[in-house]
């Protein structure tokens, strides 16, 4: 694909994009684009508009659901008209079926009668529209403009389609157009002067107003500055640092140490990211992996547990950690094994990752700042009181507290704090107790409370920077003026 094809194509039909020269030269639009750039250099043979165009694309899930139908209507017409017990028919709608129950009961295409023995699901109409097909056949031929917006942003939840962004050239022909292209020499050489050469010779002009390239420079990243503010301010509390080196763990010490049943949401796909190789890893310290599966499946000091039947293959999965709390308890165990107790303070600034759905306050890849303090008899007004005490450091000083369940704290408090940017309050930390059945089969004394908070880096730091989304402080469409011109924090 060369430049000069570029310009007959122009030269029979001005003005056109640069995508439909693509599909007349038949060629990749990259490519297009590099033609492009070389004949802008050449003055005013063409004249040359960027364009920003956004479209909606389905999803691999999008396409299988516009071809099969969506997971609700297939769902629904697995039910027959005397109806099915729900197990069997969740079994006879495989990966589709707990989606797809759960759409078809809210749609109100069907319904669970407890009447019967065994419950029956039953259809409630006879027969659907399925709406969710049919709008993404339509996106797939004429383009997100014939589907509403409430619907399209519906699709995107269930992550069937995407909006692409793409970017396009509108071509027309320049004052100086020619189909013919001469480049214009650069350098004036002691050849051209001395046979004269250099009066027939077009040369590129100078350019004046041009700026020399900046230097490179080192600079720290906003997130950067305000993680050192936090290590500092915990090194003046009196802490100690844990090391955090580990970004894959065992599902053995991000959840079941905890006392996190196997059953939690949390533990599933939609939500943690797990490793494919090596899928697993082996437990070590058998003796206190005993004590965890007994405290989860038949209860103990004082608990009755969960009450189901522990697994080790579950425990033994690896997976990309989620929180920082699967550090602590690997201290808390360490601290655990030592002749006599001595109460300690530590804390912890390191990535964690989650497969959550991006928007302006979450990512699936952020740092998590974590702190928890090992004593004698402390109780929810000592946590409180160090919450205060932390947060007046950091300059940030309304806070309101709010009730939480955690499988691992109890009691427990979500943290808020005020976001003038956002204009409203925003949870930026998590808080609790550790349970008895947390510390106690580590090997604790009985009268030893673990008190502890945790909060995300990025969220602090955009309420101190007034950034508004974090898409705008993390990530590949950050702007790297801000990073480097940004102030310094002052906390």
């Amino acid at each position: 694909m060369s430049a000069e094809e570029v310009l007959q194509k122009l030269s029979q039909e001005s003005p056109l994009t640069s995508t439909q020269l693509a599909q007349r030269l038949n060629c990749d639009h990259q490519k297009i684009v590099g033609s492009i750039k070389s004949l802008e250099c050449l003055g005013d043979v063409i004249s040359s508009k960027l364009e920003t165009i956004k479209k909606w694309q389905l999803t691999q899930e999008g396409e299988m659901v516009a071809k099969d139908g969506s997971h609700e209507a297939i769902v629904f017409y697995l039910v027959p008209t005397a109806g099915i017990p729900q197990a069997e028919l969740m079994k006879a709608a495989g990966s589709v079926g707990k989606v797809g129950f759960s759409k078809a009961m809210s749609a109100g295409w069907i319904t669970l009668d407890k009447t019967a023995v065994p419950p029956l699901v039953r259809r409630k109409v006879e027969s659907v529209q399925d709406t969710t097909q049919v709008n993404l056949a339509a996106i797939c031929s004429q383009g997100g403009d014939v589907v509403a917006e409430k619907e399209k942003v519906e699709l995107k939840k269930r992550k069937l389609v995407q909006e692409i962004t793409e970017k396009i050239y509108i071509l027309e022909k320049g004052s100086n157009f020619t189909t013919s292209i001469t480049k214009a020499e650069t350098d004036l050489t002691p050849e051209m002067i001395s046979s004269g050469d250099w009066k027939n010779i077009s040369f590129k002009p100078y350019n004046f107003d041009a700026l020399g390239v900046s230097p490179d420079g080192g600079t720290l990243h906003p997130l950067l500055k305000v993680r050192s503010e936090y290590r500092q301010i915990f090194l003046e509390m009196g802490f100690t640092e844990m090391p955090t080196n580990n970004f894959v763990e065992s599902s053995f010490w991000n959840f079941d140490s905890l006392f996190q049943p196997q059953q939690h949401p949390a533990r599933d796909a939609h939500d943690t990211f797990f490793i494919s190789d090596p899928s697993t890893t082996t437990l070590t310290n058998q003796e206190y992996v005993e004590k965890v599966s007994e405290i989860h499946s038949r209860g103990g000091f004082g608990s009755q547990g969960y009450g189901y039947d522990w697994k080790t293959e579950e425990a033994a999965k690896n997976l990309l950690r989620t929180h920082t709390t699967a550090v602590s308890a690997r201290m808390l165990h360490k601290l655990a094994q030592q002749d006599v107790f001595t109460p300690q303070k530590y804390f912890s600034i390191d990535r964690v990752f989650r497969n959550e759905t991006l928007d302006a306050t979450h990512l699936a890849e952020f740092h998590q700042i974590e702190g928890v303090i090992v004593d004698y008899g402390l109780t929810l007004g000592d946590l409180i009181g160090v919450l205060y005490q932390f947060f007046q450091k950091l300059g940030i000083h309304q806070l309101r507290f709010k009730p939480a369940y955690n499988p691992y704290t109890e009691p427990s408090m979500e943290i808020f704090s005020y976001h003038a940017g956002l204009g409203k309050w925003v949870e930026i930390g998590n808080s609790g107790i550790f349970r008895p059945e947390m510390l106690l089969p580590m090997g604790l004394p009985d009268n030893v409370r673990a008190i502890a908070w945790g909060l995300s880096l990025e969220r602090p730091t955009m309420i101190k920077y007034g950034i508004d989304n974090i898409r705008d402080l993390v990530g590949h469409k950050v702007n790297l003026k801000m990073v480097k011109e940004n102030p310094l924090c002052r906390i």
